[in-house]
């Protein structure tokens, strides 16, 4: 996949390089058009050259070309999705899972590739944040149609998205951080990033953590109490999880004029650095490019197949969960999670292969706090207005998980430093966790009450 090297608000000079390793910051002039497209984002044509959209598409949107092979598989997965869902016989369930789980991931990069190609037309922050919203539409579209299904006794959808909740943010935290650990302190001993995106992120993590483990903790700790059995204890765990919600989302606007608008030339002069010290510069400059109307295409032809996969993809996770008896943990923690975040995940692990450390960092820790403050209120908005009531009561294990994680992970952030080692040790505890959540139960239909508040007044 392309990265977001080449959009910035300036270019600096060599003689700039020590101002930004001392810590300093420079603000400059943009070099843009009149209409505000960034030159490193000129395509050099207008409208759509389908020729030049299908190759530039096929050689730069993912860190190899024959990746995009896989696109074969999506009009099969899409087809035999729709024809076959309602086969009496079921066996054809588990082959529309694999083969729309393996769909999924080159067209969730599509939609990272055509948001990165939007991106070098605009200034680094505000762009940066657009690719990261478009990179969470995987994840919206699944929560959002998982959230209208029904519940069986051995299937709770609502379970499954509280798990995918956290494992977004396991993916995140332990998976992509570590692959761009890994894979970036392979190439050279030492990478090095800087405090606005180690510390300030890592800050952010924590206390979105804590606003979804405190109404867990509140349910969980009281639901065995007296007043646990009352239907007041219902109502206010609702309440607690509903306004919880509503700070979260008030805490991501926040967030936003943080970084867009008070310490914009902050972000700007870190990334800038990035560009100075990153690898493969002019050859990212040189490269062909999507005109805007190219990039609205790639946008409108991934998400119209993002949408069919999603759906044809929860369609079959009653099946995996009842008749394979795959845990409602695995799913939510492990399977949703590494595919949804494909296109984050592969544009950050080729911005860290590049030496481009606080690019990546910005997508992994950008990505994990849009899931907690931004995707997590609006699917208990959605659920509120569709009469399915989602609360904060994760499951214990998910909690202690989540607390560890980010205790893991914030402990690497510290120093600003990062290699191979502890890029391989995120890696090892995602994979105990991904061992422990296959073998964990789902909870009994009678603990699951608290999770889903179906709220009865009688």
């Amino acid at each position: 996949m392309a990265t977001c090297q080449d959009m910035s608000e300036e270019r600096f000079d060599a003689s700039d390089l020590s101002t930004l390793e001392a810590g300093g910051t420079r603000t400059g002039t943009r070099t843009g058009t009149a209409f505000g497209i960034h030159n490193y984002g000129e395509s050099g044509h207008h409208g759509i050259h389908f020729q030049h959209f299908v190759r530039t598409c096929f050689n730069h949107s993912a860190p190899c070309r024959y990746f995009n092979i896989l696109w074969v598989v999506v009009p099969a997965a899409i087809v035999i999705g729709f024809v076959k869902r309602h086969d009496e016989s079921g066996s054809w369930h588990l082959a529309i899972f694999i083969l729309n789980y393996v769909a999924m991931v080159p067209a969730a990069n599509l939609i990272g590739f055509g948001g990165e190609q939007i991106v070098r037309k605009v200034y680094n922050v505000v762009g940066l944040i657009i690719e990261t919203t478009l990179g969470s539409i995987v994840e919206m579209v699944v929560f959002t149609i998982l959230i209208t299904r029904t519940a069986t006794d051995t299937f709770d959808p609502i379970q499954i998205i509280q798990a995918a909740i956290l494992g977004s943010v396991l993916a995140n935290l332990l998976f992509c951080i570590g692959l761009c650990f890994f894979i970036g302190g392979m190439k050279r001993e030492e990478q090095q990033f800087h405090a606005a995106i180690g510390e300030v992120g890592g800050g952010l993590i924590l206390v979105a953590g804590m606003a979804l483990i405190l109404p867990s903790a509140y349910i969980n700790t009281l639901q065995d109490t007296e007043y646990g059995g009352t239907g007041d204890f219902d109502v206010d765990g609702l309440k607690i999880s509903r306004g919880t919600a509503f700070i979260l989302l008030a805490s991501y606007m926040v967030y936003l004029w943080y970084q867009t608008n008070s310490h914009r030339s902050l972000y700007s002069d870190v990334f800038n650095h990035d560009l100075l010290v990153g690898d493969n510069h002019d050859k990212a400059v040189e490269e062909e490019k999507l005109s805007l109307s190219e990039c609205l295409l790639a946008l409108v032809i991934s998400i119209t197949c993002v949408c069919c996969i999603a759906y044809l993809l929860v369609d079959q996770i009653h099946f995996i969960v009842e008749e394979r008896h795959v845990k409602d943990a695995f799913v939510g923690l492990i399977l949703v999670p590494v595919i949804e975040k494909a296109a984050e995940h592969l544009t950050a692990v080729g911005d860290a292969s590049d030496n481009r450390m606080n690019f990546a960092l910005f997508h992994v820790i950008g990505s994990c706090i849009q899931t907690v403050m931004l995707i997590t209120p609006i699917i208990i908005f959605i659920g509120w207005g569709v009469g399915k009531d989602m609360t904060l009561a994760f499951e214990p294990f998910q909690a202690i998980v989540l607390i560890l994680a980010i205790l893991v992970v914030g402990g690497f952030l510290r120093d600003g430093k990062s290699d191979y080692l502890r890029g391989f040790l995120c890696l090892v505890a995602y994979l105990i966790i991904a061992v422990c959540s296959y073998y964990y139960p789902n909870p009994t239909k009678e603990s699951a009450h608290f999770s889903t508040l179906v709220l009865n007044p009688t």
